[in-house]
């Protein structure tokens, strides 16, 4: 098997094709041009910088593009960088489908899916059953998006993924505690970061569309949840809307999150403390996967820059780049 891009140790060379995940064009303190680069495959991402990039180079080497990468794999401040020696675009011989290097959700679609659906079952609001079902409908592509452009599962499907682990923690959470309203839980789990369909432009070359960078998906999805609302003739101003709209909005917790609200359903609350749980798990079991037993982790700007140690024995972690 082809090595990639996670296989390389520090210090070692490489030559693989790799997707251009993403390209932002910068200016350096000497006044040339120079691209941030994120590559990837199916073991992950890492940064890169190609300096003195000349106009044909931001030209041809753009977000979406495979490309057949020659460098050396480093360490700057305690995270993992690709030294650039050269590279083009990569041939149809080589590898040039951009799929070929999305990491993926560890479950089939089908199954999230399948999963997903059966909550919405359990969703026993008419008007929060009938919201969730025509939104789900409408966003076909939730399926398929990843739940951040970095960070936590920023991975194809990746969205729906999070979704439904959050749709399970919530379960253990109404099994234990009588009196949280379950069908308010779910639906606002389902809801929450559905405004990222809006917010970002999908799996391949992630980046924020201009609805993403000024209003965010936050607002987004609560202006979804009013459309759906106001197709299904549906009460906005009624109080278990009211309490919909106000568990997603709050979701973030604090106003400087990005959150309108904070938390003022204990549902509310519930649904931001599981959201920031899983979203934990997630960015430190990816992060454990890069780095080997008996050391620690690269520095996760998701958790305050801090590095997290892996113990030599125990735990193992799961490839993420497969299903």
């Amino acid at each position: 098997m082809a090595k990639r891009l996670f296989d390389f140790q520090n210090g070692e060379d490489l030559k693989i094709p790799v997707l251009i995940k993403s390209a932002d064009v910068r200016v350096a303190k000497n006044g040339k041009k120079f691209i941030a680069l994120v590559f990837q495959d199916q073991s992950g991402q890492i940064t890169a910088k190609l300096w003195d990039a000349s106009e044909a180079d931001i030209a041809q080497y753009k977000a979406g593009e495979v490309v057949l990468l020659s460098g050396k794999r480093e360490l700057y401040q305690d995270k993992p960088q690709i030294k650039i020696h050269s590279m083009r675009l990569a041939t149809q011989e080589e590898g040039n489908d951009p799929q070929q290097f999305l990491q993926h959700a560890p479950e089939p679609e089908s199954e999230i899916i399948d999963a997903i659906n059966e909550f919405v079952f359990e969703i026993t609001n008419a008007n929060w059953n009938r919201i969730v079902r025509k939104l789900l409908h409408d966003h076909p592509e939730f399926y398929e998006f990843p739940a951040a452009k970095s960070n936590h599962h920023a991975f194809a499907g990746g969205l729906a993924f999070h979704t439904l682990s959050i749709l399970r923690l919530a379960q253990s959470v109404v099994n234990q505690y009588s009196s949280v309203n379950k069908s308010l839980l779910y639906a606002g789990a389902i809801l929450h970061d559905m405004g990222k369909t809006i917010e970002m432009t999908g799996p391949v070359s992630t980046e924020y569309t201009l609805a993403g960078n000024l209003i965010g998906h936050i607002v987004l999805v609560d202006e979804a949840i009013v459309e759906a609302a106001k197709e299904l003739k549906i009460n906005l101003e009624a109080e278990d809307m009211l309490m919909l709209r106000h568990v997603v909005l709050a979701h973030h917790g604090l106003l400087e999150y990005g959150s309108p609200v904070r938390p003022q359903l204990l549902e509310a609350q519930i649904l931001h403390d599981l959201d920031e749980l899983d979203a934990s798990i997630n960015m430190l079991t990816t992060a454990y996967q890069h780095a080997e037993p008996g050391d620690f982790t690269e520095r996760l700007f998701g958790m305050d820059n801090r590095r997290f140690y892996r113990p030599t024995k125990g735990q193992t972690y799961p490839d993420p780049g497969t299903n």
